[in-house]
Formats: C-alpha cells, structure tokens, sequence
C-alpha cells in the first residue's frame, strides 16, 4: 500500500473495531503499512481474519479477534489476548458502527395523507431499531474505549480516532437514529479530548462523506448499475461531484495519528467530504 503521507508508527500497537468492512480493514492496512501493529476486531470473525491474513501477506504485523463491541466481556477477553500478541494499546480506532432499516422512515418527508397509505413513517419507526442503532455506534465507542484506553493513560503518545458522519453535521432524510448516533460521536469526541487531555490523549474523529461501502451499496446503485435517485441529489449536493474513492481517508488518518504533525490537535472532527458540509445548495 502506497501512504499518502510519510507517519512512522513503528513499535505501536493499533486496535480497530469494525475492522472487517470496507473502510476499516483500509484503515487497518494503511496503519499496518505506517509499522503500526495492528489488532483487528469485527463481529465476523472470517471477514476479519481474511483481512488480517492480507495484511500479513503484504509483510505487516497483524491479528484478527471476533468481537462484539457491545458485550464489554468480550472486549476484555480480546484486549486480554491484544496484550499477549502485541502489547498495550497506543492508537484505538473505534470504526463499528451502522445503520438498521427498522430505524428508517421510508419517504423523505411526511405528509398528512401517509398515515392513510402503506407507508413507513416517522410514527411507525420500531424502538428496538433506533435502540439498535444507538446502541452500535454510541455505546459500540464507548465501551472500546473503556477497554482499551485503560492502557494509554500511563503512556505517552497515545491517540483515539472516531469515526462520526456527515450525518453529524446535517441530518439525512430517512435515517433519523443514525443521523442523531454520529452527532453522539461528535459530541462524545470532544467531550473525550477535554477528559483525556491532562493524561496526554488526543482524541479526534474522521467524517467521512459519501463513500460506496457494503452497507450502502444497494441505495446508491441500482440493480442495473446505474446511480439510485438518492445518488443523483447526494452528488449534486457534493461540489466535487463524485463518491470518495476510500484510500482518499488515509491521509486524514495519519495526520491525526502522527504526533509530530498534529501534537496539538485533538476535540475535531475531520469532514473529508468533497465540499458537501460547506455547500448550501446554491
């Protein structure tokens, strides 16, 4: 893997959760290429072995754990294995997280007539979704970084990467629970940078645009190919008109994570949106 920029990781250890999804696994590589060594934990367990076997195959240091980030025994069984593999953690990247179509409206907006129609509205959104939802991103951070930031406060250098949304920024039409969860990690970011300061921590997040993953897939490309409806206004609303290509993260990555660079940086939230956040549509 080519790195955008020149960040010497060397002797640290990296853990990443959701790290066998598209993105993650690109930032696990990019931290294995920096020297970094990189724990990776996902739910799929397979998926995230797979990408470990790569990284290890491109003559980096990395190991894949199945995990659940919301079930805090086996975070503690994974961070009890990272420390006999690697070591304490240095650089924690929390990158779990996701949406649930039970916590989605199916029209963008409402009008009095739906409540007559088989339609999805904001009334028949389910709790179980939206808590689903809430419970994945939010407590799918915070639970990681009670684990594992427990070895960072005795050292030196340490950094925590979130992972929020523009969604953080302004809401979408449709996805109420995710929208409100990444504006959580947001907030939670910043609240985290002013806790941890004083330990010696940076905290920041990354909000990425509009990037094609698994999860989103099947909403931006239609069957044939060709870009959804939704697609369409997210790039006419995207100044640079494009989807971001998700090697196009890395560099943001390692910025934050390089203490020489970015030693005075933390409480932000990076969006790295091709001019979405700044256009106003007109």
């Amino acid at each position: 893997m080519k790195l955008p920029i020149n960040t010497d990781l060397t002797g640290k250890v990296a853990v990443v959760t959701g790290a066998g999804g598209v993105l993650c696994s690109m930032f696990s590589r990019a931290l294995a290429a920096a020297g970094a060594k990189v724990a990776l934990l996902d739910i799929n367990g397979e998926a995230v072995e797979k990408v470990a076997a790569s990284i290890r195959a491109e003559g980096n240091e990395a190991k894949g754990y199945r995990c659940d980030v919301l079930d805090k025994v086996s975070l503690e069984a994974v961070h009890e294995a990272v420390l006999q593999d690697f070591g304490p953690c240095d650089i924690l990247l929390n990158g779990a997280g996701g949406n649930n179509a039970r916590a989605n409206t199916e029209l963008e907006h409402f009008n009095p007539g739906d409540l007559d129609r088989d339609v999805k509205t904001f009334f028949d959104l389910e709790q179980s979704g939206v808590e689903w939802v809430f419970r994945l991103n939010f407590i799918g951070t915070l639970l990681p970084t009670q684990v594992f930031g427990k070895d960072m406060v005795t050292k030196e250098g340490c950094n925590i990467i979130n992972v929020s949304s523009m969604n953080a920024f302004t809401p979408l039409t449709k996805i109420p629970a995710y929208s409100g969860a990444k504006a959580a990690i947001s907030n939670f970011t910043q609240w985290l940078a002013v806790h941890f300061a004083p330990a010696g921590i940076r905290v920041n997040a990354l909000a990425p645009g509009f990037f094609v993953t698994n999860q989103n897939r099947d909403l931006l490309f239609n069957p044939d190919g060709s870009p959804s409806a939704r697609a369409g206004k997210i790039l006419a609303a995207t100044p640079m008109g494009r989807f971001g290509e998700a090697e196009e993260l890395i560099g943001t990555l390692l910025f934050l994570v390089n203490n020489d660079a970015a030693g005075f940086i933390t409480g932000v939230v990076i969006p790295i949106d091709g001019g979405f956040s700044a256009y106003s549509g007109v």
